[in-house]
């Protein structure tokens, strides 16, 4: 897989991840009554949403090395 692929993977993942945070926080009890239960799907919620930045910096980094080999 050459270093373009990669970065476009891995921004379609940053961009999975948010949306995917938002749907577990939706269907994990993020809007439930319960404190238990929609503290979970804060937790959960936020933990997938955590790797966004990674994938995101990741994607930039093989941006820039598909930049680099293209000269």
């Amino acid at each position: 897989m050459d270093n373009r692929s990669a970065a476009t993977y891995l921004t379609l993942a940053g961009a999975a991840s948010i949306l995917g945070s938002i749907a577990i926080w939706a269907m994990q009890g993020g809007q439930e009554k319960d404190e238990k239960e929609r503290a979970h799907g804060e937790r959960f919620g936020i933990f997938v949403g955590l790797w966004a930045p990674t994938f995101f910096i990741l994607a930039n980094r093989f941006h820039t090395a598909a930049v680099d080999e293209e000269k």
